[in-house]
């Protein structure tokens, strides 16, 4: 956790074991390793999560093989124990300080041995891999514990579970337990591989304090189909929980002798704020980090407040304000300043230093002026993908400046766009300055993740926050003071109690609204709350005192990044013994396993830091707790030869070794195929050739129409360009709107929003994003995904078909067409749900409808009339797209709007 802003998204994240059977002789051993039991166990007590994973396999082979235990864990997760069962002995994973752990692990290389540390660290995940040599018909099991505090981000907890067993598991089980004692306010659980048989295997049991998720396929619901032996599962299992709140906002829960704080305020207004963004333009930005900065800065400064007020700086080799001072954030303003952005391009050095400066003369000047709103926010917000270059390079004299010309006076926040930056440099200038570092990896939901990061800080609620307990009830507290609090996250302190502590434990929290200081007072008694975390199957006990522990460390790392030399040895001294003392695997210890006498003796893990990756590598790969094995073997575990995930998902191409050529086109439409034999002599001899019949096209949308003389409507949009209202119905509590490409005859985007839940969908020919609680997910085309929540289901198969869906409601669909007239595509179903408020361009039609009788002299014409508007209907040939690419001719009633 950061130790001044309480903004960091952190969820939690594991993947299921992926068990690899290394070949060591023949081939027809590649299945031999075989996942006999696979099992999660996750206790999230009060936002402390406890996982278990655990893993049995045999080794049904006649010869010796190597399984591989590997799987993915949170960033800010701390493994607390690692063991090995072999032949009934346990070898257990020691921890020990890295200093100790480096000794063994140089004596393991000396030895020839590779002990594998990997300090490469990727989006979400650090990756921990075991390799260990499984004897004919011997039993292996792997277990692995480690724990996280949830971290609130933008109105929500999330745990993240990735599954990827890759084979069939006879006994696969995942036990998640949530118990919160302020309430559970809502629960909601999103898969990417849960099919219709897969959900029968997925139940969820709620009461007002608790919650048990449980996932127990049975083989064939995991099969792809009954004639495969693979496996469905692969993919994220996410569950999204908010809890109880009041106006005081506060929570003292206590267990065994320690005691957490959250606070996090209900109906607070947002305090104005004073933003400086800072763009950084130089020509490494070229291209589409450019691009994307553009899109997700014009989106930034649509959503700025009323109150607010802005200017921008973008720098290069030279940096460049866009307006002399603040402006307002009137609607005049910020369409000004987004046409500017969308002028901005790329080219020239960094000169980092020179621009940040300059901020931080605007935002001065303004306060000499007395041009600031009283006890308003001031913000600056950097971006940036490369050290400096030009102007002041030394990056310790450029975070002196900063720090000297910021005074404490403003937070600063950076956002390392890719690997090509200093992390390290951002975070330190960030933290010294009442702000945080995040990084922004370079994908096609770039944009977003910039977005995402603003609505974190878009909405301050309270300033210089402080924490205050009775001295003589308390001791050994964490971080009590933040300088600024906002809509959406929590504040968070733990600490002791004393021995002679009173019966009821008081807090004040001081703090400064707008326009007055604010004091929030509450209790809590200490019996009462021992009693509330007795129940053995939701709790594992003493958490308090590791969740105590956990959030002191993760401080005392974080403060290391500002501190000075005297000062960073006594918080790594403090880390270390704590880390110790509760076997937590920490940048200040190392996890040293043990293996069966013939093999490696021993291996380190390590923990991984943000800090050290300056890999050009800018995928969202997975970075490593890492054991290799020893010699040949590593190369096929780990080599470069295997196949890059990303890439294979990202570009469609799932074969092994690198991707082939292009293919030419087949088309499947029948008037398509003109054959070279025909075309050639006629080409040769000069006569004219015939051109090929029109290709059927799919309608703009169809429209079924239950209860009219007209079972559906084919619609074609010929005249609207831009955005159109397409359906509106206040009784569904539901708008569809798009936005038309009359040249291309497609929609580029269609956004579909609800009131209940609070919730917007907004498809593009690119990717699926949803929004809920400002907080953005982005989904690829024709991945699969199963997300139930209070009043919505969002299911999309590997067709590309999107659907929003509930009882009484009308069903909402969304199509990634890539038949002819290729583009997005409106589905709607159940239709009969219409409220008598429908209206909108396709919504029209489900009002006051009246069909005239076909033309005597053209029985494929008539008439239409649509609240006392006459519309011309044609019979023609229509593509129908709702069952998916390639889509079959229909013969449809077709209206031109």
């Amino acid at each position: 956790m950061k130790t001044l802003s309480p903004t960091g998204a952190y969820g939690l994240l594991l993947v299921l074991p992926l068990l690899l059977a290394v070949l060591q002789s023949t081939t027809a051993h590649k299945n031999d390793i075989n996942i006999y039991s696979l099992t999660v166990d996750s206790k999230v007590s009060s936002r402390f999560a406890h996982t278990v994973v655990t893993s049995r396999v045999v080794n049904k082979g006649s010869a010796v093989q190597e399984a591989t235990f590997q799987m993915e864990l949170p960033k800010k997760a701390f493994i607390t124990n690692f063991s090995m069962i072999i032949d009934g002995v346990t070898y257990p994973g020691n921890i020990k300080e890295k200093a100790a752990a480096q000794e063994q692990y140089s004596a393991a290389v000396a030895r020839g041995e590779s002990a594998g540390l990997v300090r490469a660290t990727g989006r979400k995940t650090e990756q921990f891999q075991v390799a260990v040599s499984v004897a004919p018909a011997a039993k292996v099991t792997f277990e692995l514990v480690y724990e996280e505090l949830l971290a609130r981000h933008l109105g929500v907890y999330e745990l993240l579970l990735k599954i990827q067993p890759q084979q069939l598991v006879k006994h696969l089980q995942m036990d998640i337990h949530i118990f919160e004692p302020q309430g559970i306010s809502f629960l909601e659980t999103e898969s990417t591989f849960m099919t219709n048989e897969l959900a029968e295997a997925l139940t969820i049991s709620q009461n007002k304090t608790k919650a048990h998720i449980r996932f127990k396929p049975t083989l064939s619901q995991q099969q792809k189909s009954p004639e495969q032996q693979e496996t469905v599962l692969d993919g994220n299992f996410i569950v999204r929980y908010d809890v109880n709140r009041t106006v005081t906002g506060g929570s003292i829960q206590i267990e065994n002798g320690y005691f957490v704080h959250y606070f996090a305020p209900e109906g607070l207004s947002a305090i104005p704020k004073n933003v400086v963004f800072v763009i950084d333009t130089s020509g490494s930005m070229r291209g589409r980090k450019i691009q994307q900065t553009r899109e997700a800065l014009i989106k930034i400064l649509g959503d700025l407040g009323s109150r607010d007020q802005f200017n921008l700086v973008s720098f290069s080799g030279e940096a460049t304000q866009w307006k002399k001072g603040l402006l307002p954030a009137s609607a005049e303003n910020v369409e000004e300043a987004k046409s500017y952005a969308a002028e901005i391009h790329a080219q020239g050095g960094t000169n980092i230093n020179d621009a940040m400066l300059m901020a931080v003369q605007l935002l001065e000047r303004a306060n000499r002026e007395e041009l600031l709103p009283a006890r308003s926010v001031t913000l600056i917000i950097l971006l940036t993908d490369g050290d400096p270059t030009v102007g002041e390079t030394n990056p310790s004299k450029i975070q002196k400046n900063v720090r000297e010309a910021i005074d404490g006076q403003h937070s600063l926040f950076c956002l390392g766009f890719g690997f090509d930056v200093s992390y390290a440099f951002l975070e330190k200038m960030a933290l010294e300055n009442g702000g945080l570092a995040r990084r922004i990896y370079e994908d096609s939901d770039s944009a977003l993740q910039l977005e995402d990061f603003y609505q974190e800080v878009a909405n301050p609620l309270l300033r210089l926050v402080a924490f205050e307990y009775p001295s003589n009830a308390v001791e050994a507290v964490t971080q009590d003071n933040f300088r600024l609090f906002f809509k959406g996250s929590e504040l968070v302190v733990a600490g002791k109690l004393r021995d002679q502590s009173p019966d009821v434990l008081s807090a004040k929290v001081r703090g400064q609204l707008h326009m007055e200081n604010v004091t929030f007072v509450m209790e809590s008694r200490v019996a009462e709350q021992e009693a509330e975390f007795l129940s053995p199957k939701y709790i594992f006990h003493s958490f308090m005192e590791r969740l105590w522990a956990y959030l002191t460390i993760q401080q005392l790392l974080a403060q290391t990044v500002s501190a000075s030399d005297a000062e960073k040895k006594a918080l790594e001294a403090r880390a270390l013994s704590l880390s110790l003392n509760y076997s937590f695997v920490t940048p200040l210890t190392s996890m040293v396993i043990t293996k069966p006498e013939g093999q490696e003796q021993s291996q380190v893990a390590e923990k991984p830091v943000e800090n050290g990756n300056r890999q050009g590598n800018t995928h969202s790969g997975h970075s490593s707790f890492q054991f290799h094995s020893v010699g040949d073997r590593t190369s096929r575990l780990t080599g470069g030869s295997s196949v890059d995930p990303v890439f294979s998902h990202r570009r469609g191409w799932k074969g092994q070794g690198p991707p082939g050529p292009l293919q030419p086109t087949r088309f499947s439409h029948p008037f398509s195929r003109i054959t070279l034999d025909r075309v050639l002599p006629e080409v040769l001899s000069g006569a004219t050739i015939p051109p090929p019949p029109a290709r059927i096209q799919a309608p703009s949308v169809i429209l079924p129409l239950p209860g009219q003389s007209v079972d559906q409507l084919c619609v074609d949009l010929k005249h609207s360009q831009g955005p159109v209202k397409l359906l509106s119905d206040p009784g569904q509590g539901v708008e569809v709107t798009g936005h038309y490409e009359r040249e291309k005859a497609r929609f580029s985007w269609i956004e579909v929003t609800f009131k209940h839940p609070p919730l917007q969908v907004r498809a593009s020919l690119e990717h699926i994003v949803v929004i809920r609680n400002r907080q953005s997910s982005a989904y690829k085309w024709k991945e699969t995904l199963y997300s139930v929540m209070p009043g919505l289901k969002i299911t999309m198969d590997k067709a590309g078909l999107l659907l929003l869906s509930s009882p009484n409601r009308v069903t909402i669909g969304l199509l990634s067409w890539d038949g002819p007239g290729k583009g997005l595509r409106l589905l709607l179903r159940d239709t009969d749900h219409f409220s008598s408020q429908i209206s909108g361009t396709f919504g029209q039609f489900y009002q006051d409808v009246v069909w005239g009788p076909p033309a005597a002299a053209d029985d494929s014409k008539r008439t239409v009339t649509v609240q006392g508007h006459d519309h011309s209907a044609t019979r023609e040939l229509k593509l129908d797209y709702q069952e998916g690419s390639p889509g079959k001719e229909i013969s449809c009633w077709t209206v031109v709007l």
